[in-house]
């Protein structure tokens, strides 16, 4: 995600790549990262990190530790850390790193190619001038909504953060249904794949809501009905809820661990 935000940045004119730092331990992604040429690319935290306006943690949680030490001995008030790490609060982040100025944010995958879906919240310390820099960057990849309510962002994990995968999830087996009924899977993945472009301009652009849209395919008797009529047999809402709901708990979880 971290090279996604950094290829976005120049694609705008947001950042040049003289002005663009990575910092990347791995000896392998290293060179790999050099290779593409598109910022100045180091292995450690150095002084030279206290003269960026923003610091992006885009590790694993569970890496952070392990780069906490190095980084908060290298700040200065001048950064603004920007983490989209899942799981740690503003408040940790705060504490570990002897830092104020923190937005934490959640993409998703889409973010990859502009598409993305952000949410993000700061700490009471940011200034409007600090977050307005934050949101344009992140902006940058896709839609941004700002939340006052930190908490939130464990339901935005669960609902956009983790949302890419329900939707592979829900195609993978649309496709499914397809080669069991004989099609060639190439057949079956481009009527899945195209019906799922096309429903989303469809949402995006009328003026219906979502039950009046369903209501639009679905005739009495109908092929759509047979199908519908079997999801709500199986509970397919209700086990939707309850799993982005478990996606949420977890969140939560990990928050507090």
């Amino acid at each position: 995600m971290g090279l996604a935000y950094a290829r976005s940045f120049l694609k705008y004119n947001l950042v040049t790549k003289e002005n663009l730092l990575l910092v990347e331990k791995n000896e392998a992604r290293k060179e790999a990262l050099e290779k593409l040429a598109i910022g100045n690319v180091v292995s450690n935290f150095d002084a030279t990190i206290g003269g960026y306006d923003i610091i992006i943690l885009a590790v694993k949680p569970q890496d952070f530790s392990a780069i906490c030490e190095g980084l908060k001995n290298a700040l200065t008030p001048k950064n603004t850390i920007l983490s989209i790490m899942a799981g740690i609060p503003i408040k940790q982040l705060e504490q570990k790193l002897a830092h104020k100025s923190i937005v934490r944010a959640m993409p998703n995958s889409p973010a990859q190619l502009g598409m993305g879906m952000t949410a993000f919240a700061c700490a009471k310390e940011m200034s409007m001038e600090q977050l307005r820099k934050v949101e344009n960057l992140l902006s940058s990849t896709g839609r941004t909504v700002y939340l006052e309510d930190e908490r939130l962002l464990d339901a935005v994990t669960a609902l956009s953060g983790s949302g890419p995968a329900y939707f592979f999830y829900i195609v993978k087996y649309m496709i499914e249904a397809g080669i069991k009924m004989g099609m060639e899977p190439s057949v079956a993945s481009l009527l899945v794949k195209q019906t799922m472009i096309g429903s989303f301009e469809l949402i995006n652009s009328a003026s219906q809501n979502l039950d009046e849209l369903i209501a639009a395919v679905k005739s009495k008797g109908g092929t759509t009905e047979a199908a519908l009529n079997q999801f709500t047999e199986g509970r397919l809402g209700d086990t939707l809820i309850k799993g982005i709901l478990a996606a949420e708990k977890r969140a939560t979880e990990l928050s507090n661990s």
